[in-house]
C-alpha cells in the first residue's frame, strides 16, 4: 500500500521501497543489491522493449543501476521509487548511441505515416491500438509489432512502452519522461496511429 504524506510543506510518498530506500541512504549500502534483484529483470525488460538488442539491454540495466546508486542520496520520496528509477533509465535510454537493430537509417516524421484522406481519421485509433500491447504481443504477430515499435522515434516509442507495456498510468508516464499529461497524450496518440498504419496489413479486419 501507498501512503502519502506532508512533512514539511513537501508529499513523501512512502511506498513498499520507502524503508529500503531510507536505511540505504542511512549507510547500509550493502541493501543495494535487494533493489537489483527486485527490479533487474523488470529493466531488462524495458531494455529490450526500447533497444530490441540482448546487450545493449544489458547495457541499459547497467548503467541505470549504476545512476541510481549514484544519485540516490538525492531520491526526495517525492514519488514512487520506481517511477524514480524508470526515469533514470529512461534518460539513460535517450543517451545510448547506439541504435536499436531494426531502428531506420534517419529519425522518422510521424507524419509520414499519419493516416491519408479517406483513411479513419487520427481521432478513431482502432481498436487493437487501444489494448494492452503485452496482450498483442503474446499473439503470432508478436515479431511484426516489436518491429514496429523499434521503428517509432524514440520519443514517441518511449511513452507507448511505459504506458502500454510498462503499464505505469499516463500522469505516471508524464512524469517519468518530464513532459506535461498533454504533450503525453498527443505522443501516445501519434504513436498508436503510427503503428496502425505500419501494422494495417495485418489488422484490417480491426479498422
Amino acid at each position: 500500500m501507498i501512503r502519502q504524506e506532508i512533512m514539511s510543506g513537501k508529499k513523501t510518498i512512502r511506498d513498499e521501497d520507502f524503508e529500503l530506500v531510507q536505511a540505504i541512504n542511512s549507510g547500509r549500502t550493502e541493501l543495494f543489491q535487494q533493489l537489483v534483484e527486485k527490479y533487474q529483470q523488470k529493466l531488462y525488460n524495458f531494455g529490450m522493449r526500447m533497444c530490441g538488442e540482448p546487450r545493449d539491454a544489458e547495457d541499459l540495466v547497467q548503467e541505470t543501476f549504476l545512476n541510481v546508486f549514484r544519485y540516490l542520496k538525492g531520491f526526495r520520496y517525492e514519488t514512487r521509487f520506481k517511477n524514480w528509477m524508470y526515469r533514470v533509465a529512461t534518460t539513460t535510454c535517450l543517451k545510448a548511441k547506439r541504435k536499436p537493430k531494426h531502428a531506420p537509417d534517419r529519425e522518422l516524421s510521424l507524419e509520414e505515416f499519419m493516416p491519408g484522406e479517406g483513411d479513419l481519421p487520427p481521432d478513431q485509433a482502432p481498436g487493437w491500438a487501444k489494448k494492452p500491447l503485452d496482450q498483442l504481443l503474446n499473439q503470432e504477430l508478436a515479431g511484426h509489432i516489436r518491429k514496429a515499435i523499434i521503428e517509432l522515434p524514440k520519443n514517441y516509442r518511449m511513452v507507448v512502452v511505459l504506458r502500454d507495456q510498462e503499464g505505469f498510468s499516463t500522469e505516471e508516464t508524464a512524469q517519468i519522461l518530464d513532459i506535461s499529461v498533454a504533450n503525453t497524450k498527443v505522443r501516445l496518440h501519434r504513436a498508436r496511429l503510427f503503428l496502425r498504419e505500419k501494422l494495417k496489413g495485418y489488422f484490417d479486419h480491426d479498422a
